[in-house]
């Protein structure tokens, strides 16, 4: 009976041992014995803001409580949960890393099982097939996945890493405010330094000019020039008809001197109004200048400061937060390895390499023939 059993097994395709029976039997070593119970925390987070609008279901339901989806922020948690300074967080004092170095966790499942390479960047490496977080775009949400040998584990290092991904949209966003505000403030500040200087560059001039509007004051003294002119005319007039009707008259040197100093005070004054760069026309070039230069500062003052109630309510409105829809969960029971799954995807695709092995070997020995 023995040699019967011996003679059929020697009879066995030796390709269908080497791609069917060993690997079955190799896998089933592992998934039945090796293999470490994993356990999965999942938890589920929306990243939403005021601002910005969304046309998907769930961002409709958001949209009527006043919120859209933020996915900028939303990819900038996921960049952050995936990088090497959230395993940094998460590693310190070694508790990452001893989580998963236990000596009851198995050697093909075990970070630097055999302690030959314990670095940081190995350790990141492992960290990235451990962890994983999933944005769905058309919905918003985030799922943060976290995969270990405990379920205490699982939780704790779930619960760190979604705790961070808030505090990251929380700097996020209270630096894009503070910037916000501050560029504001800046322009504010040279809005008010640009007002101040041209208000007393304007003081400065009247103090040295001693006029306060050179417009102003010159219609003032056109006005005078012009009561002035019409004394003169007639003190004219009546020099003229005392010389003409009665030439001795002694009044003749009276209004001779009054003409005189009339027209003196007529010369005097047009001079004033417009007789070289101290008169009020020169004066009016360098006030009109500055008075210009004061209203548009003073316009940007304004326009400043409106920009800048502007961006705070801007910056109130921008606030973008972190909605947690399912709280990280400490599962009960493990979840992987599928350990008859693994078993049979392994007995299957020994098959098939069996058959593509055996067709090909069956083609070399015809093409031989």
């Amino acid at each position: 009976m023995a040699f019967r059993l011996s003679a059929r097994f020697r009879k066995l395709n030796r390709l269908f041992v080497l791609f069917v029976i060993v690997p079955t039997a190799l896998s089933t070593i592992y998934f039945g014995l090796l293999a470490t119970d994993i356990y999965i925390s999942e938890s589920r987070y929306v990243v939403r803001s005021p601002e910005r609008p969304s046309t998907s279901g769930l961002g409709l339901v958001l949209a009527g409580a006043g919120f859209s989806n933020a996915g900028e922020e939303a990819n900038a948690a996921k960049a952050f949960v995936e990088s090497r300074g959230a395993l940094a967080a998460v590693n310190r004092g070694g508790a990452f890393a001893k989580a998963f170095t236990r000596p009851e966790i198995s050697i093909f499942d075990r970070f630097d099982p055999f302690g030959l390479d314990g670095s940081f960047e190995a350790l990141f490496k492992y960290y990235t097939s451990r962890v994983r977080v999933e944005n769905d775009v058309a919905t918003g949400i985030s799922s943060l996945t976290v995969r270990a040998y405990t379920a205490a584990d699982a939780h704790r290092i779930n619960e760190q890493l979604l705790q961070m991904s808030e505090q990251t949209i929380n700097r996020m966003n209270q630096r894009g405010r503070d910037d916000m505000i501050r560029f504001a403030q800046l322009e504010v500040d040279e809005a008010q330094n640009k007002a101040r200087q041209t208000g007393l560059a304007l003081a400065a001039f009247r103090n040295r000019e001693g006029v306060v509007d050179p417009e102003m004051q010159a219609t003032a003294q056109m006005a005078m020039i012009s009561k002035l002119q019409d004394e003169v005319i007639s003190t004219q007039t009546q020099l003229n008809q005392l010389r003409a009707f009665t030439p001795r008259n002694p009044q003749i040197p009276v209004f001779e001197n009054r003409l005189q100093t009339l027209q003196q005070a007529v010369r005097r004054e047009m001079g004033a109004l417009a007789g070289g760069d101290r008169s009020l026309a020169g004066s009016a070039v360098q006030y009109q200048k500055l008075f210009l230069e004061k209203g548009f500062a003073d316009k940007q003052l304004t326009g400043a400061l409106a920009s800048l109630q502007e961006a705070r309510n801007e910056a109130r409105r921008q606030q973008v937060y972190v909605e947690r829809i399912a709280q990280p969960n400490q599962p009960d029971a493990p979840l992987e390895p599928r350990r008859l799954r693994g078993i049979l995807a392994t007995f299957a695709l020994g098959l098939v390499a069996w058959g593509v092995a055996s067709m090909l070997m069956a083609g070399i020995k015809e093409h031989g023939q």
